[in-house]
């Protein structure tokens, strides 16, 4: 019987299903996918899951699970993996789509996903990953509620505006939204100074955060969403990574001669990156001779502002991780000397 040297479990998961693909790797590196399955996105779930690996999986070679780190849906089943001392492979997104698309599947399912993922899992080195620290977790929570919060506030601006500019307004239609607004303001300061407090308590995030809240357009909030959505960039290794990551990517569509598609942002990661790095760019330009300047040349050349704001969104992104890995400050004499941000990169940004 031919040995087994490499066992994944793929995972491609839904808001109410895990589907589910075993595969092997023998000695002379040839893969085999031996089965196939799909459970309820629920604790009892999870259960049944570990149960039908257990039974089919071989006993004397390594096991991964692996799944993408996409959205909230796969926390619950990973933590639920990693009390069951199981190996734990969260990947990047844009990893498994570049790989799945090299399997030239013509038909995108959740089946081929999982079995995609599988593949992916047993052809390449993973790395076992470790729950995020109790105060990272939070703070997303925190920083994600009060995006909630913030929307939810504009929405109600929005409304109280409609409601003023009617011919005859309603006063006490008026007054219910001014409180509904004054409530949402003094939570979203709450959840403020609860995620400040979070951040001193830890010293690895408080340091961090203050190295890149020395980034101009960065502040304090922003720079606690960047680490609790990354887990500090646990799983982020290069700063093409990060931009992908948060669906700052750009992506082209080209075929021969004949098929030429705009460049644009794929928008494929994580929204609340996206809006911190949208608001911080907006501050930076405004506040920051440097990155104004920046912001012009671009403008001028292409004719877009938002061609021009989102290379400077890219830029600061990729710095918060390049300031990180050095663990250094941001230093406004190095960065107009270097070649950090001198020029986006050749293709037009399209949002």
């Amino acid at each position: 019987m031919e040995k087994v040297i490499k066992q994944t479990v793929g995972i491609d998961v839904a808001k109410e299903e895990l589907v589910v693909c075993l595969g092997y790797m023998f000695e002379d590196l040839r893969p085999d996918l031996r089965a196939y399955s799909t459970f309820e996105n629920t604790k009892k779930g999870f259960r049944l899951q570990l149960q039908w690996v257990k039974k089919i999986a071989d006993k004397n070679a390594p096991l991964f699970y692996v799944m993408e780190a996409t959205g909230v849906y796969h926390e619950s089943l990973a933590y639920f993996l990693k009390d069951q001392e199981q190996t734990v492979c969260i990947v990047l997104p844009n990893k498994i789509n570049n790989y799945a698309k090299s399997l030239s599947v013509k038909t995108v399912t959740d089946k081929t996903a999982c079995e995609a993922i599988t593949k992916f899992g047993l052809s390449h080195y993973l790395e076992g990953w470790e729950k995020p620290s109790s105060i990272l977790k939070r703070i997303k929570q925190l920083t994600r509620e009060r995006d909630q919060i913030i929307k939810e506030r504009t929405r109600l601006k929005n409304q109280l505006h409609a409601e003023k500019s009617e011919a005859e307004p309603n006063k006490s239609t008026i007054s219910r939204i001014n409180k509904r607004i004054t409530l949402l303001t003094k939570q979203a300061e709450e959840i403020v100074e609860e995620v400040t407090q979070l951040v001193n308590k830890d010293q690895k995030a408080s340091q961090t955060v203050q190295i890149l809240d020395s980034i101009p357009g960065i502040g304090i909030l922003t720079a606690a969403t960047i680490i609790a959505e990354t887990n500090c960039f646990d799983l982020i290794r290069s700063k093409r990574q990060l931009t992908s990551y948060a669906g700052l990517d750009v992506q082209e569509k080209t075929s021969g001669t004949s098929v030429k598609g705009k460049p644009r942002i794929s928008k494929k990661g994580n929204k609340y990156l996206r809006k911190v790095m949208n608001m911080s760019a907006l501050t930076a330009v405004r506040i920051d001779g440097e990155f104004k300047s920046i912001y012009t040349r671009i403008h001028k050349r292409h004719g877009i502002k938002m061609k021009a704001m989102v290379a400077i969104q890219r830029k600061l992104l990729e710095m918060t991780y390049t300031l990180y890995k050095n663990q250094q400050p941001y230093d406004k004499e190095h960065f107009k000397n270097s070649h950090m941000i001198t020029e986006v990169e050749p293709q037009a940004l399209e949002n």
